[in-house]
């Protein structure tokens, strides 16, 4: 068993078993048939992943590497807000026309801000704190902008990152450590796929920052399962387990605006059937 396996399926379990749910109570995500979607829930998950024992991947079902590789490029490298710019088609949903999905994402990491010295946007204000004042408490991007709400087809959900620098006595160099921020999280959809992104951007961080990536904490606010996915994640959850996969870089990459897909090696990844066809309340 891979040790993100063990806490998705305590997690899963607690939110089953001592959830509270929000039947009957006015909620704004339904069904493709109209139907409200309800949830059981609970407030004030925290997770802990140490990337210098593994990486986070579920084995009960394969998690998309490359895929939500892909979207963390989307949001932090390209700082696009157009699908047309993203391979998985898991945006089509509130994208306009155009491919928009207003200001949201990448939209919001590549506006730039003025600092006593100089001008930068959100992404390239963390390379350069952790190239040159690694030990600030500073360092973060942050995707909610409250003035810019009403122009995003849907509320950021994964919103802070914030990076935080250790090292101890006897380091060969520094860790890079990220707490995650979210402020809702769909369980089955979403879990395992959010907390593989940001463990790779922090692997990605790390090595263009000569560091080590070490913990990824992992916050969410409201962590829930939807009423027609319980079934679905008693299933899950009851599955064999393997190993974790070994999963590292191109060690050849030093510029954040170098990494590929193609700079992803997965190793051994032993994992059991896909869930298809899950429902999303949109």
């Amino acid at each position: 068993m891979s040790k993100a396996d063990d806490i998705f399926i305590s997690m899963c379990q607690d939110i089953i078993e001592n959830g509270t749910t929000t039947e009957g109570q006015k909620v704004r995500p339904h069904w493709e048939d109209g139907t409200p979607a309800y949830t059981i829930k609970q407030f004030g998950v925290c997770n802990r992943y140490d990337l210098r024992e593994e990486f986070p991947a579920l084995t009960l079902r394969r998690t998309a590497l490359k895929s939500c590789m892909d979207e963390v490029l989307w949001i932090y490298q390209r700082k696009s807000n157009n699908i047309h710019d993203l391979k998985p088609h898991i945006w089509d949903e509130w994208a306009d026309e155009d491919g928009s999905i207003g200001k949201a994402y990448g939209y919001q990491v590549g506006q730039v801000s003025h600092y006593a010295d100089g001008d930068f946007d959100q992404m390239d204000r963390v390379l350069k704190d952790l190239r040159e004042n690694p030990f600030s408490r500073r360092i973060m991007t942050n995707l909610y902008t409250f003035s810019d709400l009403s122009e995003m087809h849907l509320y950021p959900c994964a919103y802070n990152a914030i990076y935080n620098v250790t090292e101890r006595p006897g380091d060969d160099k520094p860790t890079l450590n990220m707490v995650l921020v979210q402020r809702s999280q769909d369980v089955l959809a979403a879990n395992n796929w959010n907390v593989c992104q940001y463990a790779i951007l922090l692997m990605m961080v790390a090595q263009v920052s000569d560091m080590h990536a070490g913990e990824l904490v992992h916050m969410i606010a409201d962590a829930h399962i939807y009423d027609r996915h319980v079934d679905i994640v008693r299933e899950l959850i009851s599955r064999p387990t393997y190993p974790a996969p070994k999963v590292r870089l191109n060690p050849y990459v030093h510029d954040f605006y170098d990494f590929t897909t193609d700079d992803l090696i997965v190793e051994g990844y032993s994992h059991g059937p896909q869930v298809k066809d899950i429902p999303i309340a949109i």
